[in-house]
Formats: structure tokens, C-alpha cells, sequence
């Protein structure tokens, strides 16, 4: 075998950095354990701000040593396979930028009542359409200002140089627009730094392209009204003054001789001063600091809080010291010693050392005594963008109103030759020193910037004159049962559909099916390596692409396997046999696999959070199962066949040997009978779907949902028909997994997304139950009594985020299709074989909403929602999958047909793989089924989908695609019946 040294190296590399990054998730998987058994009291009870403090006191500590090199818990939670909301529970959150205050703020906040009215009114058509905002606005504004300009408004002092009244709206609007576009950037970056600082593991923080929303995942949250807070809150910048390492050192110095007598005298002392976590953590931290202090050798006399270096103005720190660090300032005894005109404050952004490190500087700000008032805030600026210095460097050019520039004068004319701080959220951005008096408020911030630095600090700056408050416009709370519970479900069916398939394939295929069992171990163990490496949180959609992954993975051994049989069965030699069966079986395999990768791209660069995370690890399960099932498996099977010929591998059992062999279905004369069936099928369905409806969830209708957990089953029907007063009839109760959890979801107040309207909603589906049922409402899932409830999990989706992403699946689907069709018709070179593959993929997808529909009349009603996108886009790769390798098959066989016709050529070709497709379409179904059955309410509808499209998807291949090829090429195989007679010789 050519290349199987490269396959070797690749296999152990590979292999080699997945054990390195997976390990990292076990090392975090022990502190995490550990952090449990801290906040776990004696009834088995756990404290979850314990546990969140213990994983912050190691935070910056390093807990994992690997080949020499210290990796801190930050550092690992930074590298570990994270679990996403849904397996460990969370807050996933969807934040809008509101353009209202920014087009307000840029026309200074007018009392025109042209432009109010204009204003109010873009702001409710907002509600229920797609269009921009600013859109709205424009055309508001000419129904109400019929003849007036813009500039009438627009051209204010503060926008001198940018408006003028001669001004046009065009030019006006593209202001506002970039004006907006920087506002939801600022907001983004404060957002990631407010984030970055709460202390979850493993945040996501995303902006949805082509939209002003910004999409977060908080996975561990235990606090949600915080981080509501903490989202909606408005930035607060303030410019403060810097003093000098001089001016406070003897209060470090004295800090410094307390802190080292005191550990000294009594190294766990601080244990009963400061707010502990962990008391070994924190011993272990100064233990290790004690080390390195020598009273007798005043080279090595360091203080905590001096720390490993001196910067020219002030303190600078590694940052794993910093947790230290902030239990010495926030404890009473140290604090005291510090000047009471004095506060600390960290730099945002760390600093990389020659050596690597990173450091942080620690920045005394000089504060009024009694107040925490900034000498300047930052709404006095009304304008800052990135410019260059004289050195053609990047700078940052700041424009201030009259009383901040009257401030702003008297401020610097006080500190030349010192530092100013620019703060925002409590945390120095950057800390210029002043050269001299700016008395017009105009000022030019210098200093070591990139270009991207420069204009995230000018965006920075403009957050106090153009304020962009955000709302919360799509909301879903993950309670820890609750992910816990489909945790344990999604891994249980991962693992049962595995052993499963692999029984099955050690018995159909003897020696083979170890190989392609091997393969499989690969797969998965490839899989999880990768998204570990990427930093990608699982989810349970990851957890059903990776099922998914075990059956389709399955499909490429079985392919060759086929092959390799059918040479056999055809008298060619062992060795022969396997060359032609990986051969033979490499271009359907390529086919097969890019075609359901390309849906997997698709729904990753359309998808939306759950979607996303699904599509990620489609698209490297495909390429792992590729290079595992076609490259590793040649390289075992060349290793088990090193003597040749006598080799004893095998690659069926006894009683499989001639399973689905010798076939001759004439499937092309009962392609009428399919198509009618299919029609009537589809017809039926889709009737009930129109008459009916169809059961959208949230996250395509709009509203709230709440898991509702009781302490005892509770009949949906009858708390529905109690809620329905309270929510005016729009509202929907079902069981959720078992019959004491339901599922409560309501469409009122859909268009209110301001807090008060979630309070209000949430507080009526608690006083509702409680009414109905006579139940207390409990706060914590776990510890439900006799009469009580809890609400486990909540979701909000606002009626404009739920249009969306109802846009982003149809084009999803639509550029699948096209997608496929190219592709098919680049390889086939046939326009037949492309549009017959995308009517087979339409009748699929037409079939499986068919199938809801049909399921909702037996009492089994399913959710059509963002997941069931994602099975239908698998059911869509699968199929053409599917369809792919029979027209492969029929592709080779025009080549080789000689004197047979074409439609011989069709049924021989179906005939020949048939073994090939109803093996891969059980072997996956194993894992559907399991799925199915146990993978949890969350994917239930996902399974159903699954299981219809796979059934239907084998099927469509064989009665539908290949006869409408059949059909389209009616003339050609009307010409093979009727021959056109020859020409007559002329005779001369």
C-alpha cells in the first residue's frame, strides 16, 4: 500500500494532540469534583455559590503540570471539551442594541415633534418587522415631515464637520447607520470585557451578522437576575488621576511587612480575615509565596502586593497572581494601611513579557474622600475616533461638550507630567500622561496602540455620549437538573446506539467488522479531540451528530466491505479483492461524504446557536469518519493480510455470506405505484398540516416557555384549560420527558421585551399553577417536597428574532438544494441526475413534515423549531448520501454496459448496492431508534425526523430518484427501442 507511512505519522500525531487536549478536560473535570465535595453539606445539599467560589479561588492558580509546563484552571478551562447549556445548564442569551437612543443622541435629543412622532413610530413597527431600524425611521419620517430635510435636525453643534444643513438625507442616513454600527460594536466589546470578568467558564460571546444583535452562552450561571443586570446595565466611564508609586509606596511597604509577619506567625490566619473558598487552595497558593521569601536576603524580601516587578509609574503582576493580590487589598486589616483618598483599580488588558507572561498593571487612582465621584464622566464627550499621531502612529482624537472641555482644562493644567486613567466598568483602559493644558477639549490619546486598539478605544470613549442600552430579546435558562438529566440521556444513548452497531458488525462482517469497529473508536475519539482543540462546548445536537456520525461513519467500511465481497463472489484473489474494494468504493465515498458536508456547512453558516454546534460537529465527524474509515482501515487490513493471499481475514460471518446477494428486482416497472404513493402520502399530510396546523416552537412563533417540574404527575390538559384565563387563551401545556415535568409555553405580551413584561409573564405562570393545582412555588428543582413546584428551565424568543431565524432556515434549505445540484451536476455531468436528486430531496423533506402531521392526529405532536431544521438538513445530507453511491454504481455501469440497455443498467445498478444501502440504513436506524427512544423530550422531535427521513430517504433512492432519472431520459431510451434505421448505401 502506497503512502501508508504518511497514514502512520498522521494517525499518531493526530492521536498524539487529542490525548494532550482531552486531558486537559479531565484534569477540570477533577477540580470540578472537588469544588462539589467543598460546597456539598452534610444532607447531600450544594451550595452553589460555594462552588463557584472555590473554582475562583484556583482560578489563577496552576493545578495541571504537563511535560514541565504550568497551565493555571483559566488556561484549562480555556482548552478543555466544554458542555454546552443543555448538558450542564446556563443562560443563553440574545441582546438587541437599541438604535432609538443613538439616533436621538445624534440629534441631540430634540423636542421637534415631527421627529418624536417619527421616532415612536419606527420604534412599534420595529416590533414585528425586519427592516433596520433606521429604515423605519426614514420613512416615518417622510409620511410625518412630507418636504423637510434631515439637516433640520441633524445639523447641531455637535455634529459640526460631519452635518451641515446643506447636507443631504442620503449622506445623513449613512452617518446614523455607521453611527449605529459602531454603538453595537462598542456594546459588543464592553459586553466581552463585563463577560470576561464574571467569572463563568468558557463564556460565548457572538455578534448575529447582519443584524444589531449579540448572542451570549453562559454556561454554570446560577445567578440569573445578575447577569441580567449585568447585560442591561449602562457603561460608566470616568476619568480619573493616577498617582505614582511614590506617593503610596510606604503604605505597600508596610502592607508588605504585616502581610509576612502575619504568615509567618500563623500561615492560615488569613483564612479567618478574608473571604476563603478553599482553604487548601489558598494555603497551597501562600505556602508557595512563602518559599520564595527570605527575611534574611532583602533581594528575595517581595511583597504580594509589590509583586514580581516595579513599573516605571506603578505595580505590574503576573496575572495568576492576581487573586491574591485582590484578597490582600479587600481584606479590612491590609486595606487600612492604604491612603483613604486612594483606590485600585486592575488594567482591562494584560501585557505579554519576553518570557511569555502575562502581566497586569494594579493602578492607584486618587479618589475624594467619601465620594466615589470622577472628577470628569464620560458623558461629556461627544465624539472620538481613531486617528494617527505625528508619527503616523495610531492614535485616538477626543472631542469633549463646553463643561467637559471647562473640566477637562482645569483637570490637565493640575496633572502635567502625570497620568490620567480612562475608566470604564471599574476597570483602566488606558492611562495617558498629560503634556500640557487642553483648553478646548480637544485632546489626541497617545501611546503603543495597534490600529485595532486605537478604534476599540475610541468606541470606548463614545459610549458615554452616545448611550446604546440593550435589551434582552431572547432569553433560555437551563436549570442544573435539567441539563444533568439530558446530560446522562444524551451520553446513555451515544453509548447504547455504539455497542449496538458494533455487535452488529463484528457478526455480519467477522474480521472485518473488528477493522471497521477500530475505525469507529477513531471516529469518536478523533471527534472529541478536535472540538476539545477548537474550544467547541458540546451540546446534546453535538451529542446527536455524534450518534449520528457512528451509523453514517459505518456507511464508507461498508461500502468497501460490499466490494471487496462481490470481487470475491467473482473468483478474484484475496489481495486483488481489497485493492479493487477500496478503489472501487473511493469516488461513491468522496461523493457521499461531500455532499452531506456541504449541508453541514450550510447549516453552520446559517444556523443559529444549537443549529451551529450541530453543524460543527457534522462537518468533522464527516472528515474524521473519512480519513479513519477509508485510511486507517486500509492500513489495518494491509497489516492482517501481511501473507498475502493466505491471509485468514474474512469479511463475512457464515450466515451473511450470501445475504442480499444475487438480487435481480425489476424496480423500474414500479416506479408509477411509488410516485402514488408518495403523492398520496405527502397530499394527506400536508391536508392535515393546512387544516390543522403545525406546532412551531418558540424560537420560530415568538414567546415564553417554561419547564415546570412538580412533585407529582400533573394531566396537561387540565392546567392548560386553568392558565388559559390567565393568559387570555394563548398558551400551551405538554409533558416534558415525564409525566411531573410540563411544559408550559405562551404567546402573551410577545411584543414586550423590556423586563417588567418577563416579570410579569413568569409571575403569572407561578400564581396560574399555583392556583390550578394548589401548589407552592419552590426556587431550587432539586429540592421539591409534597406539594410544590419548581421552574427548571425558561426560554424567552422575540417575535423578530423568531422571523429570523425562520428566514436563515429556508435559505439554509434553499442553498442546500443548490448546492447539491451543482455539485451533483459537476461530477455526473447530467442535468438529469441533478434535478432528479433534488426532487428526491424535496419529496424527503415534504415527507417528514407530512409525517408530523400525520403523528399530531395519533396524539403524538412534535415541535417544528430550529432542531428539527437541523434533522431535516441531515435527513437532506443522508439521502443524497444514499442516492450519491446508486448513481456512482449506474455511472460506472453505462461505462461498461456494452450491449445492454439503459434501463437494465438502472435496476442492475440498484440491485448491486441494494446490500450496500439497506446495511448502512439499519446500521444508522440502530442508532436512531436508540436515540429515539432514550436520548431524552429535548431530541425527541429531532429523532422522529431522523427516523422518518433515513426510512425515507433509502426508499427515495431507490423508487424515486433513480426512476426520475429513468423519466428524463425517456428519448434516450426510446432511440435504444426504436433505432433509427441506416442510412442506405449508395450504389454507384
Amino acid at each position: 500500500m502506497q503512502n501508508k507511512g504518511v497514514i502512520v505519522f498522521l494517525t499518531v500525531i493526530v492521536t498524539a494532540l487529542c490525548l494532550y487536549y482531552l486531558s486537559f478536560t479531565f484534569v477540570s473535570n477533577g477540580i470540578q469534583q472537588k469544588a462539589e465535595a467543598y460546597a456539598t453539606d452534610a444532607s447531600g445539599n450544594i451550595d452553589f455559590a460555594k462552588k463557584r467560589a472555590y473554582l475562583d479561588s484556583v482560578w489563577r492558580e496552576p493545578v495541571y503540570n504537563f511535560l514541565g509546563a504550568d497551565f493555571t484552571y483559566q488556561e484549562i478551562k480555556e482548552t478543555e471539551l466544554g458542555l454546552g447549556l443543555d448538558l450542564q445548564g446556563g443562560m443563553h442569551v440574545t441582546l438587541a442594541v437599541s438604535p432609538v437612543e443613538i439616533v436621538k443622541g445624534i440629534a441631540g435629543n430634540p423636542k421637534d415633534e415631527g421627529f418624536n412622532k417619527s421616532v415612536d413610530e419606527a420604534r412599534e413597527a420595529a416590533k414585528t418587522s425586519d427592516a433596520k431600524f433606521v429604515d423605519l425611521f426614514y420613512a416615518a419620517w417622510q409620511k410625518n415631515n412630507a418636504g423637510k430635510n434631515l439637516s433640520t435636525i441633524f445639523a447641531t453643534a455637535a455634529n459640526r464637520g460631519r452635518i451641515s444643513l446643506e447636507s443631504s438625507d442620503s449622506e445623513i442616513l449613512d452617518l446614523i447607520n455607521t453611527e449605529v454600527e459602531n454603538a453595537i460594536e462598542r456594546s459588543f466589546n464592553i459586553l466581552r470585557t463585563r463577560i470576561d470578568r464574571f467569572g463563568t467558564s468558557q463564556p460565548n460571546i457572538q455578534r448575529i451578522a447582519g443584524s444589531g444583535r449579540i448572542q451570549i452562552e453562559l454556561p454554570g450561571v446560577d445567578n440569573q437576575e445578575r447577569v441580567r443586570n449585568m447585560l442591561q446595565g449602562v457603561a460608566k466611564l470616568q476619568f480619573w488621576e493616577v498617582l505614582e508609586l511614590n506617593e503610596y509606596g510606604g503604605s505597600i511597604e508596610t502592607i508588605n511587612t504585616t502581610w509576612v509577619a502575619d504568615q509567618k506567625a500563623t500561615p492560615a490566619a488569613v483564612d479567618t480575615t478574608a473571604e476563603v473558598s478553599s482553604e487548601d487552595s489558598l494555603r497551597n497558593a501562600l505556602e508557595k509565596q512563602l518559599e520564595q521569601i527570605d527575611p534574611m536576603n532583602s533581594e528575595n524580601n517581595v511583597s504580594p502586593i509589590i509583586s514580581l516587578m516595579k513599573a516605571s509609574y506603578g505595580l505590574v503582576y503576573d496575572v495568576r497572581d492576581t487573586v491574591t493580590i485582590n484578597r490582600i487589598i479587600k481584606n479590612e486589616r491590609y486595606k487600612s494601611f492604604l491612603p483613604r483618598d486612594l483606590k485600585l483599580l486592575w488594567g482591562v488588558k494584560p501585557t505579554i513579557a519576553e518570557d511569555g507572561s502575562e502581566l497586569l498593571e494594579l493602578y492607584a487612582i486618587k479618589t475624594t474622600r467619601g465620594s466615589d465621584q470622577a472628577p470628569l464622566e464620560g458623558d461629556v464627550v461627544t465624539d472620538a475616533r481613531q486617528t494617527l499621531d505625528q508619527t503616523s502612529q495610531p492614535a485616538v482624537s477626543m472631542q469633549m461638550n463646553a463643561d467637559g472641555a471647562r473640566k477637562w482644562r482645569t483637570l490637565t493644567s493640575e496633572n502635567i507630567g502625570r497620568r490620567i486613567a480612562v475608566v470604564l466598568d471599574d476597570y483602566v483602559y488606558t492611562a495617558p500622561v498629560v503634556n500640557g493644558e487642553i483648553p478646548n477639549g480637544q485632546s489626541e490619546i497617545a501611546g503603543n496602540f495597534t490600529l485595532v486598539e486605537a478604534q476599540d478605544l475610541a468606541n470606548i470613549l463614545k459610549s458615554g455620549s452616545l448611550p446604546a442600552p440593550t435589551q434582552i430579546v431572547e432569553e433560555s435558562i437551563i436549570g442544573p437538573t435539567l441539563g444533568k438529566e439530558a446530560q446522562t440521556q444524551g451520553i446513555f444513548s451515544m453509548v447504547a446506539g455504539l455497542a449496538l452497531v458494533v455487535l452488529f458488525m463484528v457478526a455480519y462482517y467477522a474480521k472485518g467488522g473488528l477493522v471497521a469497529v477500530a475505525a469507529l473508536v477513531f471516529n469518536i475519539f478523533f471527534i472529541l479531540g478536535i472540538l476539545a482543540q477548537l474550544g467547541t462546548a458540546l451540546t446534546l445536537p453535538g451529542i446527536a451528530g455524534i450518534v449520528l456520525t457512528i451509523g453514517m461513519s459505518i456507511d464508507a467500511n461498508v461500502l468497501i466491505f460490499e466490494r471487496i465481497k462481490e470481487e470475491l463472489r467473482n473468483g478474484v484473489n484475496l489481495m486483488a479483492a481489497i485493492e479493487a474494494g477500496y478503489s472501487k468504493a473511493f469516488s461513491a465515498i468522496l461523493d457521499g461524504n461531500l455532499t452531506t458536508f456541504l449541508v453541514g456547512a450550510i447549516l453552520f453558516a446559517l444556523g443559529q446557536g444549537p443549529v451551529k454546534g450541530f453543524a460543527i460537529v457534522l462537518m468533522i465527524g464527516i472528515a474524521c469518519s473519512f480519513f479513519s474509515s477509508v485510511y486507517i482501515t486500509r492500513v489495518i487490513v494491509y497489516w492482517l493480510t501481511k501473507k498475502g493471499d493466505k491471509s485468514t481475514i474474512n469479511f463475512t460471518a457464515p450466515f451473511s455470506k450470501n445475504a442480499l446477494t444475487g438480487m435481480n428486482v425489476d424496480f423500474m416497472s414500479k416506479r408509477k405505484v411509488a410516485y402514488l404513493i408518495s403523492s398520496s402520502i405527502i397530499v394527506i399530510g400536508l391536508a392535515i398540516a393546512v387544516f390543522n396546523g403545525l406546532k412551531f416552537g418558540v424560537d420560530f412563533t415568538g414567546g415564553r416557555s417554561y419547564v415546570v417540574v412538580f412533585d407529582e404527575p400533573v394531566v396537561p390538559s387540565d392546567l392548560k384549560v386553568g392558565l388559559d384565563g390567565e393568559f387570555d387563551g394563548s398558551v400551551e401545556v405538554k409533558t416534558y420527558g415525564g409525566n411531573n415535568t410540563l411544559k408550559v409555553t405562551t404567546s402573551y405580551l410577545i411584543n414586550e421585551d423590556d423586563d417588567a413584561s418577563n416579570k410579569e409573564v413568569e409571575a403569572k405562570v407561578k400564581e396560574g399553577i399555583s392556583t390550578v393545582t394548589g401548589f407552592t412555588f419552590v426556587e431550587n428543582a432539586d429540592q421539591i417536597a409534597d406539594g410544590q413546584f419548581s421552574i427548571s428551565g425558561s426560554s424567552k424568543v422575540g417575535a423578530t428574532v423568531a422571523d429570523d431565524i425562520k428566514t436563515s432556515s429556508v435559505e439554509a434549505m434553499i442553498l442546500a438544494l443548490i448546492g447539491i445540484f451543482l455539485y451533483i451536476l459537476m461530477r455526473f455531468r447530467k442535468w438529469q441526475f441533478s434535478l432528479a436528486a433534488i426532487v428526491a430531496l424535496i419529496h424527503d423533506t415534504l415527507f417528514v413534515v407530512a409525517a408530523f402531521a400525520i403523528a399530531s392526529t395519533f396524539g403524538a405532536t412534535f415541535e417544528i423549531d430550529q432542531v428539527f431544521i437541523a434533522a431535516v438538513l441531515t435527513v437532506i445530507g443522508y439521502s443524497i448520501n444514499d442516492t450519491v453511491i446508486i448513481f456512482d454504481r449506474i455511472r460506472e455501469n453505462i461505462e461498461n454496459r456494452g450491449t445492454h440497455k439503459l434501463i437494465k443498467v438502472f435496476n442492475d445498478s440498484i440491485n448491486q448496492t441494494l446490500g450496500r444501502t439497506l446495511m448502512t440504513s439499519f446500521t444508522t436506524l440502530i442508532v436512531v431508534i436508540v436515540l429515539l427512544l432514550f436520548g431524552g423530550e429535548v431530541l425527541r422531535g429531532f429523532s422522529f425526523a431522523l427516523f422518518v427521513g433515513i426510512t425515507v430517504g433509502t426508499y427515495s433512492s431507490i423508487y424515486i430518484a433513480t426512476p426520475i432519472v429513468v423519466d428524463l431520459m425517456k428519448k434516450e431510451l426510446e432511440n435504444e427501442e426504436n433505432p433509427a434505421p441506416k442510412e442506405a448505401k449508395k450504389i454507384a
